[in-house]
């Protein structure tokens, strides 16, 4: 077995809207091709050993869990009776992922077109852990097949290492979760830890629980111990009498002065780190001193303070939670050793690696090993029975600590403190440690005092205490971040289809920003933020999805959606606004395993099913296979035809419907008995005096989605009129060069529907004579090619034939030759001259072309071709 591609999906896609965190990988089978898991002996014997509880189903109450639940687990029944191998790897995937910590449950499989292939599909939490799941999936199956011993310790561990590597971390993904369970978005920044909630202007940023409103000022502030010591002191908050030391020297005087007990710590740390409590002698007082210094030169020494360790919450000026925490720690049995006692106590169900679990696994790291000899104990002693043995100097729940919710418990002498304590440090989210013997009574009595003062403090101890009611801390987070009445989100509108996507795009884009918005906009040439170009290329993708909606600047969004980012990686975003698909034709078919015009509309259908409810879907009503989409939508959906009688649209407007026809020569917008006329379509310089119907439909597209999206009449048709097709505009679409003896167009059509659209504006122009500069199209399937070259050579009386740079695979004299073919089919003596390069085939038809031509280039590089026409244009002028 061998995977033969491997692809992660990022958003919706092909193989699911709704699950979009997605592994998608075609497995070769080899000499298992075909086979069910009942042809091969004893695999499901040896599989459920291997992984007793395999194909679990997903939990109630969480994501996808109704769907799920009609998934029963992979039995041992299951598997005798007969699985297809594909659904057992996909299994094994998800189990591999569970067991390292992972939550993950829904997949499918499926055969491919190629024989004794499947693929394999199924969920994610983590990038990396799922695609390493797949390799060792296949890897297990294969070893299980064949009756090899498999050691899956090392694959966990491995799996366990990438979760706490990759993994958010709890404090932040509650807040993330909050956040999505409030339909709020959010993006995950490269190369950093912080997560973008919501989009463009409306964006709020968290880094841990440090968010967009955390001032620089007040982390300061909690990082210098003294300094907030001070602060607080100053304020008349109960703190620790202390001094900071720079040596064992300074040790001397600090203890001299305070007394035992004493704690060290240094002076910018965090998390416990360095920190020795409860020092007794001043053996103990060097080694904390050496340990404090490890983390930094300058070390606090300060009176130790009897009592319980606390930890308050405050949320944007006001308390949210309390935990009381207890350090790791065993209890004797007079029996067990330490060593087991810890085993015991690990074995917990909550306990896990690192975030994995609500408690963390103790480990008897070098600082429990001090504690130990410090107390004349080693791993392998044996506590009396009902002794206690604190296995570390801090109570982090990250080291093995346990906390137990207090919030109700406290007097409110103490919430009003830890308000204070925020305020004077300026923090938004702050945690507060302080040592007081009882919560409940004021800490000016009780001799308590506060501790330290924590910026990005954690929430797991809140989230999932070991005791008490668990808080949910991360609502007043978001509730800070978004207030009520304020929105995260921005107005999308998305775009696809086989052609005119790019021009609607931009149609839809310029009618936006001529109403004062702020637009960023992807198209197939590349990205625009507020009209300027920010990167060059094919930006039809997710990423480039992305690169809109993280922009600080931008207030509304455009976003050009081909089918490549659709397979690749699925969509950039979860919903959008308003959805528009042009048409579905036979091109790149083949490709990325889609062989059938109706697959392809099946991709470019997942747009439309992300439409939000309340938004709206709008289709090609001249379409079958897009017309069709309405009924996979949960949306509104509205129409566009280039027939006013189209009964499709009669039928809908009858019901209530909203849709956009050309009717009479005008753009005309339907809801109910109503019509509204935008304007004629010959006045849109689009449309080339009406001679371009493709671009009449296009602009339907856009005057519909325009008036969904709010834009009035007057708006929609000033931004049709001001549309001017150019090459800054427009590179590539229906770009015109009218020079002194001909005129040049250039165009991108590039597969057959797109050209036989094109055809019809030919013929609706006149000319002495019409010359098309194509090529070759190594991407496409031979009979899409010669279908092409067909109606080419019906439009053209003379062709220079040329070819593209990337030929797929194909020969040169491969592609001539079909092309050729192609072009003579109807048209056998038309004249074909071949000129490789397309630089060079350009020159030859400016210098040849005769008075009166129509030139027209099927271009493949845009901005060359538009700068040798603008240096062509400007010989012509100097002339």
């Amino acid at each position: 077995m061998k995977i033969i591609d491997l692809r992660t999906m990022r958003g919706p896609s092909y193989w699911s809207v709704k699950h979009t965190k997605l592994i998608v990988a075609k497995v070769d089978l080899e000499e298992f091709a075909g086979k069910w898991s009942n042809a091969v002996p004893g695999l499901g014997g040896r599989l459920i050993k291997l992984f007793p509880n395999i194909g679990q189903a997903q939990p109630s109450g969480m994501s996808g869990g109704k769907q799920s639940a009609k998934r029963p687990p992979l039995n041992l029944d299951q598997l005798n009776d007969g699985e297809p191998l594909g659904h057992v790897i996909y299994h094994v995937a998800l189990e591999l992922q569970r067991l390292a910590g992972m939550p993950v449950f829904w997949g499918k499989s499926y055969p491919a077109q190629e024989e004794g292939v499947e693929y394999v599909v199924f969920d994610y939490q983590e990038e990396r852990a799922g695609r390493r799941a797949i390799e060792a999936a296949v890897e297990i199956v294969e070893a299980v097949c064949k009756k090899e011993k498999v050691d899956l310790k090392p694959i966990i561990d491995e799996l366990h290492e990438i979760r706490e590597e990759e993994f958010i971390g709890p404090s932040t993904y509650s807040i993330v979760a909050e956040a999505a369970s409030r339909n709020i978005p959010y993006i995950s920044l490269k190369n950093s830890n912080i997560i973008q909630l919501g989009y463009g202007v409306n964006q709020k940023r968290i880094w841990a629980t440090t968010t967009s409103y955390t001032s620089h000022a007040g982390v300061e502030v909690a990082g210098n111990k003294n300094r907030t010591k001070a602060m607080l002191k100053d304020a008349g908050v109960p703190v620790p009498r202390g001094t900071t030391v720079y040596s064992e020297d300074g040790l001397r005087d600090a203890i001299e002065e305070l007394g035992f007990p004493i704690v060290t710590k240094p002076l910018d740390g965090n998390h416990g780190k360095g920190a020795t409590i409860r020092i007794m002698n001043w053996k103990d007082a060097a080694e904390g001193l050496k340990a404090a210094q490890a983390y930094s030169r300058a070390v606090i020494v300060e009176q130790f303070i009897e009592g319980f360790d606390f930890r308050l919450l405050v949320v944007n000026g006001k308390l949210i939670a309390a935990a009381k925490r207890t350090p790791a720690a065993v209890t004797g049995d007079g029996s067990s050793t330490i060593q087991q006692l810890i085993d015991e106590v690990n074995k917990d169900p909550r306990r896990g690696v690192g975030h994995e679990k609500v408690l963390t696994a103790i480990k008897a790291d070098k600082h429990t090993l001090d504690i130990l000899k410090s107390k004349d104990l080693t791993l392998k002693s044996v506590l009396p029975a009902g002794e206690t043995l604190y296995l570390k100097s801090t109570a982090n729940i990250s080291t093995g600590g346990t906390a137990a919710d207090v919030t109700d418990m406290m007097h409110p002498y103490n919430v009003l403190l830890a308000e204070r304590v925020a305020g004077i440090v300026g923090l938004d989210i702050c945690g507060i440690d302080l040592m007081a013997t009882d919560i409940a009574v004021p800490l000016n009595e009780s001799r308590g005092a506060v501790i330290e003062v924590n910026a990005a403090p954690g929430f797991r101890m809140h989230i999932s205490p070991a005791e008490g009611l668990p808080r949910n801390v991360a609502a007043p987070v978001v509730d800070m971040l978004f207030p009520p009445g304020s929105t995260a989100r921005i107005p999308i509108i998305a775009v696809t289809g086989t052609n005119g996507k790019t021009t609607t795009t931009r149609l839809i884009a310029h009618l936006v920003a001529s109403k004062g918005y702020k637009v960023g906009f992807t198209t197939t040439d590349g990205i625009y933020i507020q009209g300027v170009q920010l990167q060059k290329g094919d930006c039809t993708g997710s990423q480039s999805a992305e690169f809109v909606l993280k922009d600080p600047t931008v207030n509304y969004a455009v976003l050009e959606t081909a089918r490549g980012g659709m397979l690749r990686s699925g969509l950039g975003f979860n919903t959008c606004d308003i959805a528009v698909v042009t048409n579905v034709a036979a091109d790149h078919l083949g490709m990325r395993d889609i062989n059938t015009v109706e697959e392809m509309a099946a991709v470019k259908g997942v747009l439309p099913r992300t439409v939000r409810k309340s938004g709206w879907a709008v289709l090609n009503a001249d379409d079958d296979l897009v017309y069709a989409m309405a009924r996979t939508v949960d949306c509104r959906v509205a129409l566009f035809s280039m027939d006013e009688n189209n009964p499709r649209i009669l039928e809908h407007v009858e019901g209530g419907g909203v849709a956009a026809v050309y009717e009479e020569g005008y753009i005309t917008i339907y809801k109910n008995s109503y019509k509204l006329r935008i304007d004629r379509a010959a006045e849109f310089p689009v449309t080339f005096g009406g001679r371009a119907g493709f671009n009449i439909e296009n602009s339907l597209a856009a005057a519909l989605a325009g008036y969904l999206a709010g834009f009035d009449r007057d708006d929609i048709k000033t931004a049709l009129r001001t549309f001017v097709p150019s090459g800054s505009k427009t590179p590539g679409r229906m770009n015109s060069y009218k020079f002194p003896k001909f005129e040049v167009i250039v165009d991108y059509a590039h597969n057959t529907a797109g050209i036989t659209k094109f055809a019809e504006f030919m013929e609706a122009t006149t000319a002495t004579r019409k010359i098309g500069v194509i090529s070759g199209l190594g991407d496409r399937r031979d009979e899409d090619t010669l279908s092409f070259a067909r109606i080419a050579g019906r439009i053209f009386d003379e062709v220079i034939l040329r070819q593209n740079d990337d030929l797929r695979g194909k020969s040169a004299e491969y592609l001539r030759e079909i092309m050729e073919r192609g072009l003579r089919l109807d048209k056998p003596d038309l004249p074909i001259t071949y000129i490789e390069d397309e630089m060079e085939s350009i020159d030859y038809v400016l210098e040849n072309a005769p008075e009166g031509a129509v030139i027209t280039l099927l271009t493949e590089d845009i901005s060359a071709t538009l700068a040798k026409l603008d240096e062509y244009e400007s010989l012509v002028t100097a002339q």
